[in-house]
């Protein structure tokens, strides 16, 4: 990767908005760098996977692993590493999850989606290699550790399966035209959408130097609550923003009878339960004085996001 070993990702007096963007980009350049090119073999899909990935989208994930890493002083070229991880499993469950057996959804990020783009068998084919590519990233860097190393991967692997992101999609496919209470819709999203979103927080974290028992236990409640928040806050938005805000199809939930927090608590008790989320998720990291400063100003782009 570009950046030298002995960097770190403190960047001290940046505006958040400056900083965001240049994460951004030097996340978008290692995954354009870690992504086989799309004229080798096989052309068609190496190019699919290169679609369903380098297209603009938020990179809250890696943005979140890197404001973690503030907390630990990580050095930047493993953060780039765990980022890119992250947000392959996360572009790989998105061209899953439009698939016609599953979401079935044809527009992702103002684009049509990879299997309408290409076709359903490549875009199968592009989840599956994205996944393998982001394990393959995590085992390759030197992190210095090898048992926390085997340890990131673990975490990684967790999020992602059945017990993770997969298994939280399981559960949101067996809910469609059902009715959920609070309690049972958490656990849905706390897999699907938390659990990806903790797993980048701790990965950051796990880059630098050890936190003790107790801060670990802050972070994780943290990323717990932010998990959680940004799932409110995308109910919220699907129903009041249009198609061309989100680069997805508004409204699509509500569409296919899928329990949301707007259909079980209104418009008005969503946002105040993602206010409230917000709070907790903030609480958690005053343990962390000024090192929580890129953490407490992405939970409120978090919040305060319009797509």
């Amino acid at each position: 990767m570009s950046t030298p070993p002995s960097a770190t990702c403190k960047a001290e007096g940046v505006p958040f908005t400056d900083w965001m963007r240049s994460t951004q980009l030097q996340v978008e350049t290692c995954l354009a760098r870690c992504l086989p090119p799309g004229e080798a073999i096989p052309g068609r899909l190496h190019q699919a996977m290169r679609y369903a990935t380098l297209n603009g989208g938020k990179r809250v994930r890696p943005l979140l692993a890197f404001a973690a890493g503030e907390l630990t002083a990580a050095a930047a070229h493993r953060l780039e590493f765990v980022a890119c991880a992250v947000e392959l499993i996360h572009s790989y469950s998105l061209v899953h999850d439009d698939l016609p057996s599953m979401d079935d959804d044809v527009l992702r990020r103002g684009r049509p989606t990879c299997h309408v783009e290409y076709d359903e068998a490549t875009a199968l084919l592009v989840g599956d290699s994205l996944q393998s590519l982001a394990f393959e990233l995590l085992a390759r860097e030197d992190f210095g550790d090898p048992p926390r190393q085997v340890e990131m991967l673990r975490l990684l692997a967790r999020a992602s399966g059945s017990l993770g992101m997969a298994g939280g999609q399981s559960i949101d496919l067996e809910s469609v035209g059902a009715s959920l209470n609070q309690p049972e819709l958490e656990l849905m999203h706390a897999l699907k959408t938390g659990a990806l979103i903790r797993a980048a927080v701790l990965l950051g974290a796990l880059c630098g130097t050890a936190l003790s028992s107790s801060e670990n236990a802050s972070l994780d409640r943290f990323a717990k609550r932010a998990g959680l928040l940004f799932q409110v806050v995308d109910d919220i938005l699907d129903c009041t923003a249009s198609t061309a805000t989100l680069g997805k199809t508004a409204g699509k939930d509500a569409a296919a009878e899928k329990p949301t927090y707007v259909s079980l608590m209104g418009l008005e008790r969503a946002r105040e339960f993602a206010a409230d989320l917000k709070r907790q998720a903030l609480d958690a990291l005053a343990v962390f004085g000024e090192r929580k400063r890129r953490l407490v100003e992405l939970t409120d782009f978090i919040t305060q996001r319009k797509f």
